[in-house]
């Protein structure tokens, strides 16, 4: 290979590091809804790991994945409105249940909860004030691999009044801690059916049941829409009802409610879930009952085309192909361009 063809070559490689470890603002993370009570208290993340900066989730739990012996700390924001509250904070054990990401009553313990520490652990806090505290996390040695689940709790207690009552308020951050070498596991899931139904009030609904096929636990979010198979009526995008958690390897419905009034169908229904930066399309053909749920259907997966990220690729590759075959055009023409060497030898006369 000549010369100039080796340095243009040469030129259109990119070697990209990508470091991780260290922690940015979550500066996207929505502000908590507080409670309409007095003395209401919110808690926010400050922080999380600069390789998840795209991930939604990663803005409003702590998420992380960590070898035994390993230590890390986030912040958190604690805030208070219309009464002074006096605040405690601490870690307690969680569980995912049918779908549901629970917190244990009261401050009942799990290895993940004794692992972490929130400093201060009591604020005093006047009111429409707001504070910052330390969530640390060390992991022993001897850690068990795997997901462990948590949360850290913002906790806040009126005094009792005569009859010994005594009104507990609290948020929380949600804690998926996951344990081993290495990386973290890889996400996934698959939208295995879909079914169309009413619910007790009559309002259509569509079930879809998903499988959480990888190594972490997944909250999941989304939206469906409809086309009539005639193809003269669309309706959507419908959100997915939001607070489904599913466990790994656990099969759970995802809940869309049609807040519209619409014919039985059939329709074209295409749902799209997403659980951080993982996302999932599928389609069937579904007509919604007169009362009831409809047998499930089964879902077909979308491709990558039909979403458009192939076409993207394809583009992509396109381009890249055009570009090395314009430098190594150019590079011939600067190849033939070299003046010709000419080495003359001298005889004698």
């Amino acid at each position: 290979m000549t010369t100039p063809l080796r340095a243009a070559l040469a030129a259109m490689i990119t070697i990209v590091v990508a470091t991780s470890g260290f922690t940015a603002p979550a500066s996207a993370a929505p502000a908590p809804i507080p409670n309409t009570e007095a003395g209401s208290i919110g808690l926010r993340l400050l922080d999380q790991p600069a390789d998840t900066t795209d991930n939604p989730r990663a803005q409003i739990y702590i998420i992380d994945h960590l070898a035994p012996g390993t230590e890390i700390q986030r912040r958190i924001e604690v805030s208070t409105t219309n009464t002074a509250a006096q605040v405690h904070l601490y870690a307690a054990a969680a569980t995912i249940t049918n779908g549901s990401f629970l917190g244990e009553p009261g401050e009942r313990p799990n290895d993940l909860s004794t692992w972490t520490s929130v400093t201060p652990g009591d604020i005093n806090m006047a009111s429409n004030q707001i504070a910052t505290a330390t969530v640390t996390i060390t992991v022993p040695s001897d850690a068990a691999p795997g997901e462990h689940y948590g949360v850290v709790w913002a906790e806040a207690r009126t005094p009792a009044t005569d009859d010994g009552v005594i009104q507990v308020n609290r948020v929380g951050i949600r804690l998926y801690l996951s344990i081993g070498p290495g990386g973290p596991p890889a996400a996934a899931f698959e939208i295995t059916s879909l079914a169309a139904g009413r619910d007790l009030a009559g309002v259509r609904t569509v079930v879809a049941n998903v499988t959480n096929a990888g190594g972490r636990a997944l909250d999941i979010s989304g939206e469906l829409d409809l086309r009539s198979t005639s193809g003269d009526l669309q309706a959507g995008p419908y959100p997915a009802d939001l607070g489904s958690t599913l466990a790994i390897g656990a099969t759970e419905p995802v809940t869309i409610t049609i807040n519209s009034e619409l014919p039985a169908g059939p329709w074209d229904a295409e749902i799209t879930l997403r659980s951080g930066l993982v996302e999932r399309s599928a389609t069937a053909e579904l007509t919604f009952p007169a009362s009831g749920i409809s047998p499930s259907v089964p879902a077909e997966p979308i491709d990558a085309g039909r979403s458009g990220l192939p076409l993207l690729t394809g583009l992509f590759a396109a381009i890249a192909l055009l570009a090395l075959v314009g430098v190594f055009v150019l590079a011939m023409i600067i190849v033939r361009r070299r003046p010709t060497e000419h080495t003359e030898q001298a005889f004698p006369a």
